[in-house]
């Protein structure tokens, strides 16, 4: 593997949560290049030959298995599409750690695209934590527009967590999903916005299986001039249970869009949407202050809190 430099080193823990070389399967990209690679028994990693990108093939039968591949971008001017596909065999229970931190101190804009596709085999379960993260004091923006696939098979589940907290201008999220028969879904979305940034999240979940079931939940903050927008919708094309819900925080000139809707194309199909934007309440600032917190910290007490 390639020597890290500490701006690199730093991203990565923030976005995958790394202090040292991981155990089980890898594929460390920086700067537009990767910089490290292990694959084990079950889990092959292999270059795309025709565009930028991996696939990662996990064999029937991998259990409790990880795999990380994260992204980090230390230098202003780089812009990046890159494909992953994940292939994910019957009866598996897998870990996948992606996400990409950006660190732009010049005044050129920097973005990366990781454009991910998910099969996932009958009978599956794959936890996936996305984290995106930007940094540094440079006019250039940190520009993130993901996209993501999911394909699950029967009685297959997965559970996705998507944190955006820190430090991106720009990120535009696509996530689309088709269930089969018995599959599971399970999306929480985790966002902070401040400054001038703006964040678009938009989630399709086709349920076209008996059975099958999503919950897309996200919890996000929008500070200072930034602006959000969640555009979730399910389809329900067979007897199926979806839910969907936006519950935001507004504070100084922030300002949010929700766009929760439901399609439903079947009488069995039970599908429920929710969404609550407001302000922090103010006898919540109150009863933190009287326990010697001043109102900043207060808030940042009750935004923590809120965005676990």
């Amino acid at each position: 593997m390639k020597q890290l430099d500490t701006v690199q080193k730093r991203l990565i823990e923030e976005v995958a949560g790394l202090h040292d070389i991981p155990e089980g399967a890898y594929n460390f990209r920086a700067n537009g290049e990767s910089v490290g690679r292990q694959t084990t028994a079950n889990i092959d990693i292999q270059t795309k030959t025709d565009v930028s990108g991996i696939d990662i093939f996990i064999k029937p039968g991998t259990k409790h298995e990880s795999i990380h591949i994260p992204v980090v971008l230390s230098e202003s001017g780089i812009k990046e599409t890159v494909y992953n596909d994940f292939h994910v065999g019957e009866d598996c229970d897998v870990l996948i750690v992606a996400g990409c931190g950006i660190d732009n101190c010049g005044n050129q804009d920097s973005e990366h695209d990781g454009i991910h596709r998910f099969f996932i085999g009958k009978n599956s379960k794959v936890r996936y934590v996305e984290k995106h993260y930007g940094s540094g004091d440079g006019s250039g923006k940190r520009i993130l527009d993901p996209t993501t696939e999911v394909y699950m098979d029967e009685d297959s589940s997965m559970e996705m967590e998507m944190v955006q907290i820190k430090g991106v201008d720009s990120t535009q999220r696509t996530t689309l999903a088709e269930l089969k028969a018995g599959a599971k879904l399970v999306v929480r979305e985790r966002l902070m916005t401040h400054g001038q940034q703006n964040a678009y999240s938009v989630y399709k979940v086709s349920l076209n299986g008996e059975a099958s079931s999503a919950d897309v939940v996200s919890r996000s903050v929008a500070r200072d001039d930034s602006y959000q927008k969640f555009d979730a919708c399910i389809v329900g094309n067979a007897a199926c249970t979806g839910h969907t819900e936006c519950d935001s925080i507004i504070m100084d000139n922030g300002r949010i869009l929700a766009v929760p809707s439901l399609e439903a194309n079947n009488i069995d199909a039970a599908l429920v949407h929710e969404a609550a934007i407001g302000k922090i309440a103010g006898e919540q600032l109150i009863k933190l202050m009287t326990l010697g917190l001043t109102e900043a910290e207060a808030e940042e007490q009750i935004i923590n809190g809120f965005l676990k």
